[in-house]
């Protein structure tokens, strides 16, 4: 049992020798073996010796001997071996790593597809043509290293890109035979050729890349370029205006065989299934679970930050962030895999149970807001101690009254921290008949003397003591709580691979059933104690009040997500067991998202009463209509005010709002972005067309220049120019390393696939680790072009092309036309970005960050809890549609600014560290939204006592929600005119003290009627609502802090001199 800390003034004798006597260790806490369900009452540790960060040892000894043996030739020759060989070793295993499996897979796959050039009867089969290389091209863009699902989903983009370009293809032949052979107006077939197919077609694809954003729709639509370019500004048919259907017939053929290379080594050689890798995520994510909660539940129980903020804990938050973003991508992968496999029911568990984990996270980070806000006030309670400081809340007259903790705090905490060292007693031998005894008289010892000391206890009088007091009823039944939710995390949610089999124990329910009840138990009884021994009967400043209601707030705050994290997990268990039951039976498999027949049937039957499952927003997006990628929802409102609406008789005024409309659809930067695709498009194609100008096209591969241009084009300068500046590196590189090898190999054509093949790993390397992928396809692209193109020529495969040497190719002219294609479409493309309708990441970062703080303002100004009360608000507090849309926009910006850091402008260069920064406290902010809704969702009925409480501080809620709105409006204003902030901005600090005083007086006036049986009274779980809406305004006030520092460095503070009047 632990002592309290020490009060003000002297305590008594015999409180002293309480607290000396039981300084050392926490009192013993009964917990459930989650294996096997028993009860046990001993001491236990959270931590396991192997994740201590402790000190590294050395040893001297090896040093010095170390240091001997480098005067000795025969040591230095040894060391020399020793490394080799410890060199080898690492790398071979690193060839066991999944990197370097795909890495290889991809290098074999490109090695199939070079021998569409290399293998005559394949290139026989693929006709004489010099696009042949086309195959390879194809395996680098849809590369093997992925997953079945990935795999299946490639193929189905694939697919739909190259039926796509035929359809285009075909009609824009169409067109010019139509032109020709009826019309007789060739040029005008041109004309329509570059407006229709080349400029609406290519403008499309560029709108599809853009409105998708996803890597393989990107990849897709490069193909679906590619194969358009080839067909339209290559076929002579177009241009004679005759109907021919063999370069369509060619391009059909390298694209299938590409897509067959790549589907056959990624199915055959290491196969990677996406359900395999969920099941492993999802351990790497329980895992990350238990080693945060043991860790922070510890901090808190020591009240230090150490544990938050040791290397271990940063490691696992670090592990859980990436673990659960490739969570929801194998996610969506395993969809394709279970609808092909007939097992929707199975994924549709999954889904569910990832849904619970991401529930678990939330969890979490509400014990990480509780346990920071705890440390923070215990560092006030520090500082304070030694002195006020300026700036401090604390008043000097009340120094004296918690100055005595300053001289007690080591003392007061020497208990919490000791929990590191306590022993754990073996579990083996916690049922021994002679053991029982013991631990029974034990109990009984520690009960008496607990129910004496709580007796005898002094009452709190400073926040550090009802920390202490708080830890000391509660700590022992939390720690418990957290060591059964760790065994549990340790042992979920499968077996080890490769089945990776459903391991969940029988007991794991009932074992946590009976955890959760002793821990509710035991924190009502805490809670009850703890206000008992507060002097709610003494007038205090306000700012202390709010100290003490704070302090409690974070306290119940904690006791609350940890309970919410073990009522999650039973329902983890819950969704767990079913999903085993699904998979141990031998259920038929359904196809039903084949049954198009039935799905419509059903649709149309649950129409009116059909509630969409929530678990499908991990991988869906809400259907809203007619919004484009860069027109957030957040600006929905806004946009609908511009629509005049015209008076109903007035009909000759029809036709104005029509052009109005369609004027507003062309101010979207989606729909402007396409049009200046296609537009800059068109102009490019235009020297295919004009007699006088096509054999210079033709020479100087103009084609490859013209998809050049269609891979540079992107929404934001800043964009165009990292995709820019990378392909136009990738194509020197890519060329020089053509004409080291062709002058090597000399047109031999093991050589060139060996050579090739040894290329290919680096530039994987590149595009699959390194996640450069446009810069590492170009290096390919430009090898492609020409090294496999000059094979092409030299076995006589090619009729028009003497110009680049014939049968002898001239491998430095055929990459210098390349090259100068490569940089003529580049530079093509920047041109277009920058003149036409230029979008500056810059801007769009700085009015997306202003919009979007003004919608925060405007939501946090609803006031969240009002929402819960009947007739209060009208206006729902953050919808499903409404917060995903605010996730969604938050990562758009974050990818703007991205692209701000490669805009050049004469004012300076971009401030990226400090918008990372914050964009960086904007999440949290959109964090602490999210949990404040998570917790509101719980129950969107308040009950009498969470009514009661709500209403008996609404106006101080009030002021402090328009307090933080406010700050929004200002923060968004002054970054949209980048104007300077006035140094006299509200505070929110004063407005919160405020409503905790109020909740505390609100106690006292509990404390004083709580014996009449007609008055009722809050119970402890109602005050979790407004404890989490506390914790929140706390973190939101602390953000907007630092985002205020933020933007006075960037624009500066208000001053005179920036008014001077002239």
């Amino acid at each position: 049992m632990s002592s309290p800390l020490a009060a003000d003034g002297p305590a008594p004798p015999l409180n002293r020798r309480f607290s000396r006597s039981k300084r050392g260790k926490l009192r013993n806490g009964t917990f459930i073996l989650p294996g096997t369900g028993e009860r046990v009452r001993r001491q236990i540790t959270l931590r396991n010796p192997s994740n201590f960060d402790g000190p590294a040892r050395t040893n001297s000894g090896s040093s010095i001997l170390h240091l001997r043996r480098t005067y000795s030739q025969a040591a230095t020759f040894r060391t020399a071996v020793d490394n080799t060989v410890e060199a080898w070793w690492k790398f071979w295993a690193w060839l066991h790593t999944n990197d370097a499996k795909g890495i290889l897979k991809s290098s074999l796959a490109y090695l199939l597809g070079s021998m569409a050039t290399f293998l005559p009867p394949i290139a026989n089969f693929l006709g004489h043509q010099d696009s042949k290389h086309l195959v390879c091209t194809i395996t680098v863009y849809f590369h093997p290293s992925r997953s079945q699902g990935s795999m299946q989903e490639a193929i189905i983009l694939g697919l739909g890109a190259f039926c796509y370009a035929v359809f285009i293809s075909v009609s824009s032949m169409a067109t010019s035979v139509f032109f020709e052979s009826q019309l007789g107006m060739i040029e005008l077939g041109y004309i329509m050729v570059l407006l229709v197919f080349i400029g609406g077609g290519l403008g499309f694809v560029g709108w599809v890349k853009q409105r998708y954003n996803a890597p393989l729709v990107s990849v897709s639509c490069s193909l679906a370029s590619l194969a358009i370019i080839t067909v339209i500004t290559k076929e002579n048919a177009i241009q004679v205006g005759v109907f021919s259907n063999d370069k369509i017939v060619q391009v059909m053929k390298m694209i299938l065989m590409g897509m067959a290379s790549t589907t056959i080594v990624s199915l055959l050689l290491w196969p990677i299934s996406a359900r395999t890798e969920l099941r492993e995520t999802m351990i790497n994510v329980t895992g990350s679970f238990g080693d945060m909660l043991t860790l922070i539940t510890r901090g808190f129980l020591s009240g230090s930050e150490v544990d938050l903020k040791s290397a271990t804990f940063v490691k696992a938050q670090n592990k859980h962030k990436t673990v659960f973003t490739k969570l929801k991508k194998n996610l969506k992968e395993a969809k394709f895999e279970h609808y092909l496999l007939g097992t929707e029911e199975e994924y549709k568990l999954q889904v569910s149970l990832a849904t619970c984990m991401q529930g678990l996270a939330h969890s979490i980070g509400g014990l990480r807001s509780a346990a920071l806000t705890q440390f923070s006030l215990l560092r006030e309670s520090t500082t304070f101690g030694k002195g006020t400081p300026q700036g401090s809340r604390y008043s000097p007259q009340i120094e004296a009254l918690v100055s005595p903790m300053s001289s007690g705090w080591q003392d007061r905490f020497a208990i919490l921290t000791g929990l590191t060292a306590i022993e754990e007693t073996s579990e083996e031998g916690s049922d021994a008949d002679g053991r029982d005894d013991d631990l029974s008289r034990r109990i009984e010892r520690q009960a008496s003397t607990m129910s004496y000391a709580s007796s005898t206890m002094p009452t709190v009088r400073t926040p550090s003591e009802i920390f202490s007091r708080f830890i000391m009823h509660l700590g022992p039944s939390m720690k418990s709580l957290a060591y059964t939710l760790s065994q549990i995390l340790q042992e979920l949610p499968f077996g080890e691979g490769p089945q990776y089999e459903i391991k969940i124990n029988d007991n794991f329910k009932t074992s946590l059933t009976e955890a959760l009840k002793l821990y509710s138990s035991a924190r009502a009884d805490a809670l009850k104690e703890l206000y008992k021994s507060k002097e709610l009967d003494r007038e205090r400043p306000e700012s202390i009040e709010a100290d003490f209601e704070e302090v409690a707030a974070s306290c119940g705050h904690f006791s609350f997500s940890l309970q919410s994290f073990a009522e999650e997990m039973q329902t983890f268990l819950s969704i767990l067991e079913d999903l085993k039951d699904r998979t141990e039976k031998d259920n038929p498999r359904t196809w039903n998202w084949l049954k198009f027949w039935r799905n419509s049937k059903a649709r149309v039957s649950n129409s009116a009463h059909s509630i969409p499952e929530e678990e499908e927003s991990l991988i869906q997006h809400p259907q809203v209509p007619l919004l484009p990628k860069d027109l957030p929802d957040l600006v929905i409102e806004r946009r609908e005010t511009q629509k005049w609406q015209a008076p109903v008789q007035a009909k000759k005024w029809s036709i104005y709002r029509r052009i109005l409309e369609f004027a507003l659809v062309l101010a979207r930067d989606d729909v402007r972005f396409a049009v200046k695709v296609g537009f800059g498009a068109s102009l490019y194609a235009m020297f295919a067309f004009i007699p006088f100008t096509r054999p210079f096209y033709q020479h100087w591969r103009g084609e490859w220049g013209l998809l050049s241009y269609m891979l540079v084009c992107a929404m934001t300068i800043g964009a165009s120019n990292t995709t820019g500046w990378s392909r136009f590196i990738g194509t020197f590189i890519g060329a020089a390393i053509a004409c080291f090898l062709w002058g090597i190999t000399q047109g031999n054509p093991f050589g060139l696939a060996f050579c090739g093949w040894l290329v290919s790993l680096p530039c994987f390397y590149i595009i699959l680790v390194k996640g450069q992928g446009p810069f590492g396809r170009f290096i390919m692209l430009t090898y492609n072009l020409s090294c496999l193109y000059a094979y092409s020529l030299s076995i006589q495969d090619v009729d028009d092309d003497d110009d680049e040497g014939g049968v002898v190719p001239i491998i430095t002219e055929i990459a210098l036309h390349r090259v100068v294609a490569v940089i003529a479409g580049c530079v093509w493309g920047l041109i277009i970005t920058r003149v036409i309708w230029p979008i500056s990441a810059r801007n769009k970062l700085k009015d997306g960050l202003s919009l979007l703080w003004l919608r925060m303002g405007l939501i946090w100004k609803r006031d969240p809890l009002s929402n819960i009360l009947e007739g209060e608000s009208k206006i729902e507090y953050m919808e499903l549609n409404e917060e995903f849309a605010l996730q969604q926009y938050v990562l758009r910006l974050d990818n703007m600014r991205g692209a701000a850091a490669s805009e050049f402008e004469l004012r300076g260069p971009f401030q990226a560290k400090a918008y990372e920064r914050i964009m960086e406290s904007t999440n949290k902010m959109l964090d602490a939204f999210h949990a404040m809704n998570m917790v509101i969702q719980k129950d969107l009925t308040a009950s009498e006592g969470e009514t009661i409480l709500l209403k008996y501080t609404a106006d101080e809620r009030a002021q402090l929600c328009s307090r933080i709105s406010h700050l929004f409006q200002v923060l968004a204003s002054s970054l949209k005119l980048e104007f300077p902030l006035s140094d006299a901005l509200p505070d929110t600090s004063n407005a919160r003290d405020r409503l905790l005083a109020k909740i505390f007086h609100y106690r006292k006036n509990v404390a004083s009627a709580e014996e009449d049986p007609n008055n009722p009274v809050v119970k402890d779980e109602d005050y979790e609502m407004i404890y989490a809406f506390i914790l929140v305004t706390g973190q939101l006030s602390e953000e907007l802090k630092r985002v205020q520092r933020e933007i006075e460095n960037l624009f500066g503070v208000m001053d005179e001199n920036l008014f001077k009047l002239t």
